[in-house]
C-alpha cells in the first residue's frame, strides 16, 4: 500500500465542484492500493501516517508527528500511484489492485483512521476529484507498505 503524504496548512477534494472533505493543517494523503495488498497493510500504513515526525517542534526539527499536533487528516485515493512507468510513454495500471478490493481497503482505511484520529476527511473512492492544498515546507514523502511486510498482529483494519 502506497501513502504520498504531504504536510499542509489547508487542502481540500471536490466532486462536481462540491467539497466532499476539507483540512486546515495536517496531512494530505494520496492512497493507492496495489495488488496484495490487505488490511494488514493499511493498518501499518495509518500507524505511519499518524506517528510520522514531520511536524517541527519548539527547536525547528521535524520531530512531531499528526497525533501529537491534532491535525487533520484528508485521505485521497488515488490508483494511479500504483502505476507502472518503468517503459514507454504510458503508465501501466498492471501493478494497481482491481477497483473492488482498492475500495474495500481504502473504505477500511478511512475508518480506523476516523475511529483512531480526529478530524479526518476523505476524497470518494472512483469520483473525478479536484484536490487542492498548501504543501507546508514543502515536504513530501512516498510511504510504501509492501504486501509481505510483517506487521504487528494488533493492529485492525476492516473485518
Amino acid at each position: 500500500m502506497i501513502g504520498l503524504l504531504q504536510r499542509v496548512s489547508s487542502a481540500a477534494v471536490s466532486v462536481a465542484g462540491e467539497t466532499v472533505g476539507a483540512i486546515e493543517g495536517g496531512l494530505l494523503v494520496l492512497v493507492g492500493v496495489q495488488p496484495g495488498d490487505s488490511p494488514t497493510q493499511a493498518a501499518q500504513l495509518l500507524q505511519r501516517l499518524l506517528d510520522y515526525r514531520v511536524f517541527a517542534d519548539t527547536g525547528g526539527k521535524m520531530n512531531l508527528s499528526l497525533r501529537q499536533i491534532g491535525g487533520g487528516l484528508l485521505l485521497v485515493p488515488q490508483f494511479t500511484l500504483a502505476a507502472d512507468t518503468r517503459r514507454g510513454l504510458r503508465p501501466s495500471f498492471t501493478s494497481a489492485a482491481s477497483p473492488a478490493v482498492a475500495r474495500e481497503l481504502f473504505q477500511g482505511l478511512v475508518t480506523a483512521a476516523q475511529a483512531e484520529h480526529r478530524p479526518v476527511a476523505s476524497g470518494v473512492f472512483g469520483a473525478d476529484m479536484q484536490v487542492s492544498l498548501v504543501n507546508d515546507g514543502p515536504v513530501t514523502f512516498w510511504l510504501e507498505i509492501p504486501p509481505s511486510a510483517e506487521v504487528d498482529p494488533g493492529l485492525k483494519i476492516g473485518a
